[in-house]
């Protein structure tokens, strides 16, 4: 009898685990809790043609019945009913990172953290894309069941907590952890929870040949007595920063003025990837090579242009604080004019306050975060606040102030004035690059 799968969610991710199981064989069905994405209804009767079963608006007892497992997209919580009806059934459930995983035999580079992920992944994509076939893959939007049928050396696969909650045998040939902050406490119920979801690609059975850890992260150093084979970036042991320069156990690889990643944290990623590089046997010619050519992703600290002398930053990504306070602690010694604000997530502003009062002469702030932003500010001393209505207001009331950068990066989701952080990001782009 053919095995039967359950995909939960008609997703990106979803969609791909479904597509490789039918052709490998399986009794392949996808129930959706909800009415489906326009970008997937016209999937839908190809996927049907191909064998698949598919429901939308709720999951009924009879796509449930004679599942063998079930593979779930990373927005599904575990607290769902649909979790709860699977447990209630021992009907094991796993991400599709980990159905990837136990159907090939390409050996996965992980790249997990509450910010730096996606830079970090492409950039040790594009270092080993010398040497290797290493394409990235994961949460950064391309499903690793899409390339698991074809012929590579490593798969760079960014990792979620959603994802990593949902593994069990899993295990990296090289894990690295970026840093760790509060995030996505609800969907996991609890800091702790989030932790765990994280540390166990790690540990125990699901431990990597190496881990790659951030010694200037105090969570992280205490992590690494649990791991094994540990690599530490910011450490004089593993690579770090120097005169200017970034080291790996005492050998310079590349001057930070050659790079095109701007900041600390971003030197963090590149020390990741000169470790993940160099455990993998390339030379540190081929290394600096691919690090200078590294083109940052989008809306992550992206510069999109110098006018007037004032130079233009994207950091539309910088969905929380902690990601915003990464950004603006990357200036010193200048006039920045910070755009902030959006959908509010209610985290501690405290923080990102102190930041703001060191390193931004004036903030500009928009959308619905806009009054409690305001009083945070204010209660922590910063007073030079403007308010505007739209984002291009915003950008000509920088602009006008003549300050040296104009730095968009908001610390909060983008759904009260824009369909995603990317249509944010490509609105301030545009923008400045029409003037």
């Amino acid at each position: 009898m053919t095995e039967k799968v359950l995909i939960l969610g008609l997703s990106k991710s979803g969609i791909s685990a479904a597509e490789w199981a039918v052709k490998h064989g399986y009794n392949v069905f996808i129930t959706e809790g909800k009415s489906p994405k326009e970008e997937y209804i016209s999937k839908i009767d190809e996927l049907k043609s191909k064998g698949i079963k598919i429901e939308t608006g709720g999951h009924s007892d009879k796509f449930i019945e004679g599942t063998s497992f079930a593979v779930t997209s990373p927005g599904i919580p575990p607290k769902s009913e649909i979790f709860q009806k699977l447990k209630s059934k021992n009907i094991p459930i796993i991400s599709e990172i980990e159905f990837a995983y136990r159907n090939t035999d390409i050996p996965f580079i992980v790249i997990t953290g509450t910010n730096g992920k996606t830079t970090t992944t492409a950039l040790v994509s594009h270092i080993l894309s010398k040497n290797f076939s290493a394409p990235v893959c994961g949460n950064i939007g391309v499903p690793p069941t899409s390339l698991i049928d074809e012929k590579h050396d490593f798969l760079v696969c960014e990792v979620s907590s959603y994802q990593a909650e949902m593994t069990s045998d899993f295990k990296a040939k090289i894990a690295c952890w970026t840093n760790f902050t509060p995030d996505h406490i609800d969907w996991h119920g609890g800091l702790e929870n989030y932790f765990k979801a994280k540390a166990k690609l790690f540990t125990g059975k699901q431990a990597p040949e190496y881990s790659v850890l951030n010694a200037e992260d105090s969570r992280l150093k205490e992590f690494a007595k649990e791991c094994k084979n540990v690599v530490f970036f910011d450490s004089p042991n593993g690579a770090y920063v120097k005169d200017g320069k970034i080291f790996y156990k005492g050998e310079e690889i590349v001057k930070l003025s050659e790079c095109k990643l701007l900041g600390h944290h971003n030197y963090q990623n590149i020390m990741c990837g000169v470790i993940i590089a160099k455990l993998l046997g390339m030379k540190t010619e081929d290394i600096k090579e691919q690090i200078i050519s590294f083109m940052p992703p989008e809306h992550r600290l992206e510069k999109v242009r110098e006018m007037d002398g004032i130079t233009f930053y994207n950091d539309s990504k910088a969905t929380n604080p902690e990601a915003s306070i990464v950004a603006i602690d990357s200036f010193n010694n200048v006039d920045v004019a910070l755009i902030l604000g959006g959908r509010d997530k209610n985290t501690d502003l405290t923080e990102m306050c102190k930041s703001i009062n060191k390193h931004i002469h004036t903030v500009l702030l928009i959308g619905e975060a806009t009054e409690r932003f305001e009083e945070n500010l204010k209660k922590n001393g910063f007073n030079n606040i403007i308010k505007e209505d739209t984002m291009e207001n915003a950008i000509d009331k920088a602009i006008s102030l003549k300050p040296n950068v104009v730095l968009l990066s908001p610390a909060c989701a983008s759904f009260d004035m824009f369909k995603s952080y990317e249509h944010r990001g490509d609105v301030f782009k545009e923008y400045v690059l029409s003037k």
